[in-house]
C-alpha cells in the first residue's frame, strides 16, 4: 500500500492535512502533535496507514516517524480502539509512555471516547503488547496485513487467523489456511 507521501502541505485542517504529491492532493488525518509541527507550504514526508472502512471508504492516516506509525498500527489492533482514537493516542509517545499516562486518573478527562472501564480494558491489552515486545514477539502480523489488503475486515481476518492451527507458523501457509476458513 502507500507507505509514505513526500510533498508539500497545501492545506491544514483541524484534524487533517492535504499533501500535494505529483499534482494530486491527499487528505491525511494526523494527530495534533503532527499537525502542530507542520506548516502550510512546507515540504514534508509523512508515513501513512491506509484504512479501508467496511462502508468501502478509504482513510489515510499520517505520522512523522516510522515509530509513530508502528504505535498507531499496534493501537488500532486493540479491540475497542478505533482508528481516530488510535490516532489521538499516538501523541503520547511509546507504548510504555501511554501505559503510564493511562494509569493516571486525569487521562480519561483528556481523551474523548474512552471512559474508565474501556480504559482499563485497553490498559490490560497494552500491558500484554509491552510484554510481547520485551519477549521479541513482533507486533505486526504479516498474515493479518495480507488478509486486510485482500479486502477482508480486520476482525474477520483476525478471527480466521486465530482458528489456524498454532503449529502452522509460516506466513504463506497461515494466509492459505485463513482463506480456507474465510471461504466457508
Amino acid at each position: 500500500m502507500i507507505y509514505y507521501l513526500k510533498g508539500k502541505v497545501e492545506f491544514k485542517g483541524e484534524k487533517f492535512l492535504v499533501i500535494e504529491v505529483a499534482g494530486k492532493g491527499y487528505k491525511v488525518f494526523c494527530s495534533g502533535k503532527t499537525l502542530e509541527s507542520l506548516k502550510e507550504g512546507e515540504d514534508c514526508k509523512i508515513y501513512t496507514f491506509l484504512y479501508l472502512r467496511e462502508e468501502k471508504t478509504f482513510e489515510l492516516y499520517g505520522f512523522l516517524t516510522k515509530e509513530e506509525l508502528e504505535l498507531f498500527e499496534t493501537l488500532n489492533e486493540i479491540s475497542g480502539i478505533g482508528s481516530k482514537t488510535a490516532l489521538t493516542l499516538t501523541s503520547f509517545g511509546s507504548l510504555e509512555d501511554l501505559k503510564k499516562k493511562m494509569e493516571k486518573e486525569e487521562f480519561y478527562q483528556e481523551i474523548k471516547g474512552i471512559g474508565k472501564k474501556k480504559g482499563q480494558k485497553i490498559l490490560l491489552e497494552l500491558t500484554g503488547k509491552i510484554k510481547e515486545l520485551r519477549r521479541g514477539v513482533p507486533l505486526r502480523d504479516e498474515a493479518l496485513d495480507a488478509l486486510i489488503n485482500l479486502g477482508f475486515a480486520r476482525p474477520k481476518a483476525k478471527d480466521a487467523l486465530t482458528r489456524v492451527p498454532k503449529e502452522i507458523e509460516d506466513t504463506e501457509r497461515r494466509i492459505k489456511e485463513a482463506l480456507k476458513i474465510l471461504g466457508k
